[in-house]
């Protein structure tokens, strides 16, 4: 044999070093294994605390422990004087929510509806302007802003959503500011007790300065789409959603009560314990919009495709909806709509008159008929 073949044979790896590839890989597996024995016993969470880690911590709603909106702080004594702000009449009703006002009217004199209350100014310059801070009354986010004083009732205004876990969004608005907080924005998160503006008597019909206040609702929202009815009616000035036709309030005070009151308070629940003043039946191709964002206030399954009955409150506040039995359906006839159960007594002086009462029965109104066709929109 030549002297390189030799060399090569004596000095070539052995063939059993192949398998010592195999080794590494192993070793790794090892390791992880031993890991999770150490791991193992008596280490793995039993099932029910397992479950509990999943359980998602429950939201508190915004409205718990409301901030007032102004340095006022007796607005849950409305006979104290000097805490609202009356309208010309004098009357300190007046300036508190529901048929408080009176108007004239086709050359009458008939009551009105208030949507919310009136604070008055507790501090004002040399020249009589007031210097009070406007708050945001809870945590939220600022949805519309108004900055032209003249083309709204509701003069220079601000409107927040405030997301309410167990209802869905709830507005609440600041009407006749005299200025707006400086950077203010439509989108920005606020925080309860946040100045939002300055307290003024701006409005497309004059406020004197004598009287100027803040007028506060807090509410819900009739209809996402309103916007595009209001365009489609082709009508001015433009407000968006947050045109006061859409927006439908409660009495902010009993709010403000129950929220300092009750430690889990939520707006659901306020809305349960609003006496209805009345309860309309109508036809409508699907489930009105209103409840498939306040889904907690259908009372039903899934909507039957006929017929919608609606429980409001004296405010025009739809309470909660259901699909119309086949006994109210057939009371319908060939009308869009049909009024019962009417409590005159809740009522009052006729609430927000979306309803009147013809021939001794009670039908829709005029309003009231803007507020079906907003709410089947």
């Amino acid at each position: 044999m030549k002297r390189g073949a030799m060399a090569r044979r004596r000095y070539s790896k052995p063939k059993h070093w192949k398998h010592l590839y195999w080794i590494i890989p192993l070793l790794v597996a090892d390791v992880f294994l031993f890991r999770w024995l150490l791991k193992r016993p008596d280490r793995v969470p039993p099932a029910e605390a397992f479950e509990e880690s999943m359980i998602i911590p429950k939201r508190p709603s915004p409205f718990e422990r409301m901030a007032f909106p102004t340095a006022q702080d007796r607005l849950l004594d409305p006979e104290a004087a000097g805490v609202f702000q009356p309208t010309a009449s004098g009357n300190p009703v007046s300036a508190l929510y529901g048929s408080t006002r009176t108007a004239e009217r086709g050359g009458s004199l008939m009551p009105t509806f208030h949507e919310g209350i009136d604070i008055a100014a507790m501090q004002r310059d040399h020249r009589g302007r007031p210097l009070d801070e406007i708050r945001a009354v809870a945590d939220g986010r600022i949805a519309y802003i108004n900055r032209h004083a003249g083309n709204s009732n509701y003069g220079i205004y601000v409107v927040l959503e405030h997301e309410e876990p167990a209802l869905g969004n709830v507005f609440t608005l600041y009407a006749h500011l005299d200025r707006l907080e400086h950077g203010l924005r439509v989108g920005q998160p606020v925080n309860a007790g946040q100045v939002l503006g300055i307290m003024g008597n701006t409005s497309s019909s004059p406020i004197p300065m004598v009287r100027a206040h803040l007028h506060l609702e807090v509410g819900t929202i009739l209809n996402a789409r309103f916007d595009v009815w209001y365009r489609a009616n082709k009508l001015k000035p433009n407000h968006g959603n947050y045109h006061g036709w859409n927006l439908f309030g409660v009495d902010p005070l009993p709010v403000f009560a129950q929220s300092r009151s009750e430690p889990e308070f939520n707006f659901r629940e306020h809305l349960r314990r609003i006496t209805p003043a009345f309860e309309v039946v109508f036809r409508s191709s699907q489930q009105p919009d209103y409840f498939n964002r306040y889904p907690a206030l259908w009372e039903d399954g899934a909507y039957a495709g006929r017929a919608v009955t609606v429980t409001v409150s004296e405010g025009g506040v739809p309470l909660r909806g259901r699909n119309a039995t086949e006994e109210e359906v057939g009371l319908l006839g060939r009308h869009p709509a049909v009024v019962k159960h009417v409590d005159e007594s809740v009522l009052g002086r006729n609430g927000a008159r979306l309803i009147t009462r013809a021939g001794g029965q009670w039908k829709l109104a005029k309003q009231g008929e803007r507020w079906l066709e907003l709410i089947t929109y």
